[in-house]
């Protein structure tokens, strides 16, 4: 008896390994192959982005992380734990016991469960209820599949009611492993599954406060910093921040977008129909076969690469595949 684990790590544990009969051990094995279709650099824009600002639209999140410095100082360290963790999830077997994935899903939980436990004592339950409680949790697990998808689509990144249906199937494995109550997300197949889940919250939640923009200003910052700073850079942190407002507004919707404090972009500097159509061309010939679906997860799995520059500018003839035909160079490595 000496050797056994406190009653709540020896629940949490038999919860953890206690695979749902839902649970498809192939789709665990291939990993979340739609996320992996998508280039790292509109991953980490369209997916990380959106999922942290829309983490950050519910009060009671904004203020406890805004508890702990100043947003400017964190955000870019959140931003890269996030991708991080978002990176060892959807990789090829990334979820299984004992891998990365699996580890680091496990390690967000606990650390949720520890913010729980420090911050209860002065926190006002009536008002805000628990602190990264359920509610809160299914916004964050939206924000890797609805919002994130959404935000794809804004840049010209579509998927299939195939692709949809998967996506889920992945990512409630993912809820499974965070803790997330099963009668939130069981239902939620595709989109408009997750749209009914979206309005509840929405329904039940505060709206955006001062945490929350300021929470968000800084992450847009701090990502289009990075993106500036990356090899093969062509656009302007000016222009990086415009981009990310863009995808954002489009993602959320104009209401939710000015609570969040993401303000319009002048249409002369508006890049986004330009990408979107570069990428719709691009993703027409990623999925073009079954090769070069296959290509674009194997550049996915290799990580950020500088891609900024082919997704804005034309494609040159080392563009050209699949029997002379040109293929837009966005989602080249």
């Amino acid at each position: 008896m000496a050797n056994s684990p406190p009653a709540a790590i020896a629940a949490l544990l038999r919860q953890l390994e206690a695979t749902p009969s839902w649970a498809d051990p192939l789709t665990l094995h291939r990993g979340d192959v739609v996320s992996l279709s998508v280039p790292s650099m509109w991953f980490g824009l369209c997916s990380t982005t959106g999922a942290l600002a829309h983490s950050y639209a519910s009060p009671a999140t904004a203020r406890l992380l805004a508890g702990t410095g100043r947003p400017a100082d964190l955000a870019a360290r959140r931003l890269a734990e996030t991708g991080v963790w978002a990176r060892q999830t959807i990789r090829p077997g990334g979820l299984l016991r004992g891998r990365p994935g699996y580890l680091a899903t496990v390690e967000v939980r606990l650390a949720h469960a520890r913010m729980r436990a420090t911050t209860l004592t002065d926190w006002d339950r009536g008002a805000r209820g628990l602190p990264v409680g359920q509610l809160d949790m299914a916004r964050t697990w939206l924000g890797f599949t609805l919002i994130a998808f959404q935000a794809l689509t804004a840049v010209g990144i579509d998927i299939t009611d195939e692709e949809e249906h998967y996506l889920y199937q992945y990512w409630s494995y993912v809820a499974h492993l965070l803790g997330l109550d099963e009668s939130l997300h069981k239902d939620v197949v595709d989109h408009a599954g997750a749209r009914r889940l979206q309005d509840l919250l929405d329904a039940t939640t505060d709206a955006p406060d001062e945490n929350s923009t300021a929470l968000t200003a800084a992450m847009v910052g701090a990502q289009a910093h990075a993106m500036a700073d990356a090899p093969g850079a062509v656009l302007s942190e000016e222009q990086l921040r415009h981009l990310i407002h863009s995808v954002l507004r489009r993602a959320f919707g104009e209401e939710w977008a000015d609570r969040l404090g993401i303000p319009g972009v002048p249409a002369a500097t508006d890049l986004m129909p330009l990408i979107s159509h570069l990428n719709r061309q691009a993703h027409y010939w990623q999925t073009y076969s079954p090769t070069s679906a296959h290509e674009a997860r194997r550049r996915a799995l290799e990580g950020p690469a500088p891609e900024l520059k082919a997704a804005v500018l034309p494609c040159d003839t080392s563009c050209r595949r699949h029997a002379g035909a040109v293929r837009p160079s966005v989602w080249a490595a």
